[in-house]
């Protein structure tokens, strides 16, 4: 898996490339092929001008010519005086509109001596610095009359020509990033989750492995022939099987625990609680065990509003879990300390250890289910990261939250915030 994730990652970004270089290519392509065909557009609008001018011309002088050569000898004495303003805007009009040209134009006539005959309203010299020059008259021709016609705007022209197919392509190209985006981030997940559930199921085995192993052993010893008389060894045994039974059930109650949470089927019989009652009571159960490793348990009960309303049950588990959790990875001796205090109508209960502490991805996902920090293959801490999650869903359940201060190797400060009863 470590090995084909980074290739998948490659192959992926090469084809979403691959697909925007062919898609920008494909969008210039259509710009040029439609610049193309706008130029042919205009040079058949202004083939058309001329010719509408020439057949205007016939038709004002009465005379048809039956071909070119009678043709080429009426337009030799061709010129645009015989015309008038209105005549010329609607023949120039009317050729540029039959070519499906909707672009706004300016034009303006010259005779030989570069004097104005026809113009449009709009015309500027400054503007028509693109602008198609095209000779009216013929070679031969002592009038030398030339048309000057721009187009505005051309390139938005033809951009909005191409509108549909360019907002098209960007928005399907969005789309494809963001599904690529999407996959990625899909398949960190997946692979995070994967990393989870290996880190669960090594500590679920080393977890059940211990009293299985012990049940084996006291299974074997009760067929012996030896312990089978012996009424006190029996019980022994039974014993013992017993209570290896129960740690089994035990943290098989935590995982069902856990599912029942994340269904959210857990729910809380609530009551008037005194917090440090119920502190004193889970530190009194803990102490022993602190003891036996020579350290110390410091209460700082300093809230003056310490009722809060909570399920008993749940409200224990979470000081049990966040002690348990001090207790766990503490150092040789550990030096624990809890202490309430009221903020803004809130009981706040702190629980600090001087632990191995965490780092900063350690403190973003330790509430996170089955999450473990990364330790290899050892199992001196025991759990299947469990705990925390379950105390930030109880605190949350509550009406509360839970968060974490830490740095490595200087502990940590675990606080709930509970609104106060």
């Amino acid at each position: 898996m470590k090995k084909v994730f980074p290739v998948i990652v490659l192959l992926i970004t090469l084809s979403v490339l691959g697909i925007i270089f062919i898609q920008i290519s494909w969008i210039r392509s259509a710009i040029s092929l439609r610049k193309q065909q706008h130029e042919q557009d205009i040079n058949t609008a202004v083939n058309r001008i001329k010719e509408e001018f020439y057949q205007n011309y016939f038709n004002v002088i009465g005379q048809y010519p039956q071909d070119e050569k009678s043709k080429n000898w009426y337009l030799s004495n061709f010129t645009t005086s015989f015309m008038e303003q209105k005549d010329v805007d609607r023949l120039i009009s009317g050729s540029i509109k039959r070519t499906g040209i909707k672009e706004k134009y300016e034009y303006i006539i010259t005779d030989i001596f570069q004097n104005t005959l026809f113009r449009s309203p709009g015309y500027r010299p400054e503007e028509s610095h693109a602008a198609i020059r095209v000779q009216l008259t013929t070679e031969n021709s002592p009038f030398k009359e030339t048309l000057i016609l721009y187009f505005r705007e051309n390139n938005n022209y033809i951009v909005s020509r191409l509108g549909w197919i360019i907002a098209g392509s960007i928005i399907f190209t969005i789309i494809i990033i963001s599904a690529f985006a999407l996959t990625v981030r899909q398949m960190f997940t997946q692979k995070k989750l994967s990393e989870i559930k290996s880190d669960f199921i090594n500590n679920m085995t080393h977890e059940l492995k211990t009293p299985l192993a012990t049940i084996s052993l006291a299974i074997d010893a009760l067929t012996n022939e030896k312990v089978i008389h012996d009424t006190e060894k029996i019980r022994y045994y039974s014993s013992m099987i017993k209570d290896e039974n129960k740690r089994m059930n035990k943290q098989v109650e935590k995982i069902l625990q856990a599912a029942r949470i994340e269904r959210q089927e857990v729910r809380l019989n609530l009551q008037t609680l005194n917090a440090h009652d119920i502190i004193q009571k889970v530190t009194d159960n803990l102490s022993l065990q602190i003891q036996e490793r020579n350290g110390s348990l410091t209460l700082k009960l300093a809230a003056h509003n310490h009722n809060v309303n909570a399920d008993d049950v749940h409200f224990s588990n979470i000081i049990f879990n966040l002690l348990d959790n001090a207790i766990k990875y503490s150092k040789d001796q550990p030096k624990i300390e809890v202490e309430t205090v009221n903020q803004s109508g809130m009981l706040v209960i702190k629980v600090k250890d001087n632990g191995i502490g965490m780092n900063k991805e350690t403190q973003s996902r330790v509430f996170e289910k089955f999450y473990r920090a990364h330790t290899g293959n050892l199992h001196d801490v025991k759990g299947f990261g469990l705990g925390l999650s379950y105390v930030k869903a109880m605190a949350e359940a509550h009406g509360g939250k839970v968060k974490v201060e830490s740095a490595p190797g200087k502990g940590s400060t675990f606080s709930i915030l509970l609104p106060v009863a």
